[in-house]
């Protein structure tokens, strides 16, 4: 079992909880990071993605890598120049990783590279999404598409790899549902355009779980990281104001007021994927969050 994990993108959401749980279960953890800060509770090599360099020590210190780095698809609207970045900010710090594990040679035992379950597309309907269904055609699928590959650059150096097309996570702090409950603790929270969109969701715990459980068993391939009971918009809006005992009273938010206001970026809320967590159970991972009901109560405990 590898024991020294490096992490890219270590300092966002999902990297801070997932270094916590990694440490509670004995491994060492590393960021790596732009500038080091003082007093960061884990250790720190600095990397500079545009200038294409990284602390050496960083691959000698590591036994696996998790690829986490890339910039937020869901905090600016897309221009030209946004969607650039964010293509740029994955495949670019990838390939950074790339060149650094082979100068350093074979001591990487394990890579995973993020990804999302929008690389089926940005709304697929009813149609639950397994590993073998092919990316989407749009934006976002092309993000994914770009990420992944990247990966599999790694993976064609002799590495052993896994990709984790991760749901919408849901966390106590940050993330998709710090933005869903604002207008709800309002009072003028409704569904978003029809409501009857899926989202392929997952609590952070079992998130962060996945990423331990994989460290611990070091699968290949391709995994969606989504807990069993994917909801629509409508059905997780009206959980989140329950659990915050809030009323509903405001009909759907229409598309073009969504439209008006992302500009592109709103396809990605009026769709929806409804992707399969099959595998990653077969690959003997137990869900602790498997409905949205238990998932909302933790978090809103």
């Amino acid at each position: 079992m590898p024991d020294k994990i490096l992490i890219s993108g270590g300092s966002g959401l999902i990297g801070m909880e997932l270094s916590k749980l990694l440490m509670e279960n004995g491994f060492e953890v590393a960021h790596l990071t732009r500038s080091k800060e003082a007093n960061f509770p884990y250790k720190q090599f600095e990397w500079d993605i545009p200038a294409q360099k990284i602390e050496e020590e960083a691959m000698e210190f590591a036994d696996a890598v998790i690829h986490l780095a890339g910039a937020s698809v869901a905090d600016k609207r897309w221009t030209d120049k946004r969607k650039k970045q964010i293509i740029k900010s994955r495949t670019e710090s990838a390939s950074l990783l790339r060149k650094a594990i082979e100068r350093q040679g074979r001591k990487i035992q394990y890579f995973i590279g993020a990804s999302g379950v929008n690389y089926y597309g940005v709304d697929t309907g009813d149609q639950l999404m397994t590993e073998e269904d092919p990316a989407g055609e749009s934006f976002l699928p092309n993000v994914c598409k770009k990420w992944e590959q990247a990966t599999d650059e790694i993976a064609a150096l002799g590495i052993k790899t896994a990709k984790v097309r991760i749901g919408v996570v849901l966390a106590e702090k940050g993330g998709a549902l710090s933005q869903l409950e604002q207008p709800i603790k309002l009072g003028v929270g409704a569904p978003l355009g029809s409501g009857k969109q899926f989202m392929s969701w997952i609590h952070i715990n079992d998130l962060c779980g996945i990423f331990l459980h994989m460290l611990k068993n070091k699968p290949a391939g391709t995994f969606n990281a989504v807990a069993p009971n994917p909801v629509t918009n409508e059905e997780l809006t009206k959980a989140v104001a329950r659990e915050l005992n809030k009323p509903l009273w405001l009909p759907n938010i229409p598309p073009f007021a969504m439209k008006l206001l992302l500009g592109e970026m709103a396809a990605m809320i009026l769709g929806g994927v409804k992707a399969s967590s099959g595998k990653i159970e077969e690959a003997k991972y137990s869900f602790k969050f498997d409905n949205i009901e238990l998932a909302l109560k933790e978090i809103y405990q």
